[in-house]
């Protein structure tokens, strides 16, 4: 039995996959612990009692300055932002992935300069954005979409121009026109692509968004995250980054279930 053909059950990979986790969490509560034991005012690695107490604060009490409970005025604000930006994303790659993809001289003519976006940081458009759109939400919402957007062009134009080309002579010989040929020949096919693109873009995108709040918001998880970085206030930042992954993966598994039902076959699953 060679180890590249071993298939672990659903069961052995949730204990292998938890047991780095536990590891992870039990070497950094020993860390802490002596760490507090040695010097109980010490901000680097608190303890998970401490970063407890002022997860509560955040979640719980309201923040006499602006009257609301801080932690979900700055989730609110951080998810429209990136709902936004992301939507903006994901209809232009939709659009142009579709159309670059699909009619060769669209290809011949935009491909190159998406090509050329894609290859541009989009943390050094940032300042153009600020300058061009204010520091209002425009240029954060512009900075996601921006950014993750070429990417996810270029993905979905190889995925559509690299279908059977016999897909499409079947498709005209039965006398399908272009828009019929787009519509029902490479849109189906185009969407559970867009939804996997979609999903490695989440990534990035919340990087974009922590790095436009951290440099021009008032409210936000970046711009929390970067207010009480100059008191080290590790018990609060810690937290707010967990709190982060946890909906990083809440919706990437929210795109693969939706992936999974609207396209099984995509999956290799019978519907």
């Amino acid at each position: 039995m060679r180890i590249v053909n071993i298939r672990p059950q659903r069961g052995i990979r949730i204990l292998t996959g938890a047991i780095p986790i536990a590891i992870a969490l039990i070497a950094y509560a020993v860390v802490s612990a002596a760490r507090a034991e040695a010097n109980p005012h010490d901000k680097v690695l608190p303890t998970f009692l401490a970063m407890a107490e002022a997860a509560w604060r955040l979640f719980s009490q309201v923040d006499p300055r602006t009257g609301e409970v801080t932690a979900y005025a700055d989730t609110v604000a951080s998810l429209w932002r990136l709902s936004i930006g992301v939507a903006i994303a994901t209809v232009s790659t939709l659009l142009l992935g579709l159309a670059l993809g699909a009619v060769p001289i669209f290809r011949s003519t935009l491909g190159p300069f998406i090509t050329i976006l894609a290859v541009i940081p989009p943390i050094a458009v940032l300042p153009i954005l600020f300058i061009a759109l204010g520091l209002g939400e425009a240029s954060k919402i512009a900075l996601i979409a921006v950014g993750i957007a070429p990417f996810m062009i270029r993905d979905l134009v190889g995925h559509v121009s690299g279908l059977p080309v016999e897909q499409a002579i079947k498709a005209q010989t039965l006398g399908a026109s272009s828009w019929q040929l787009i519509l029902r020949v490479y849109l189906p096919q185009a969407l559970p692509r867009l939804i996997e693109s979609l999903r490695l873009s989440m990534g990035p995108a919340w990087v974009f968004l922590i790095s436009a709040e951290a440099i021009a918001s008032d409210v936000g998880l970046g711009y929390r995250i970067f207010l009480v970085r100059r008191y080290l206030a590790m018990d609060m930042i810690l937290p707010y980054v967990a709190w982060i992954s946890l909906l990083a993966i809440l919706t990437d598994a929210a795109l693969q279930w939706v992936s999974r039902k609207a396209f099984p076959w995509a999956h290799g699953e019978a519907k």
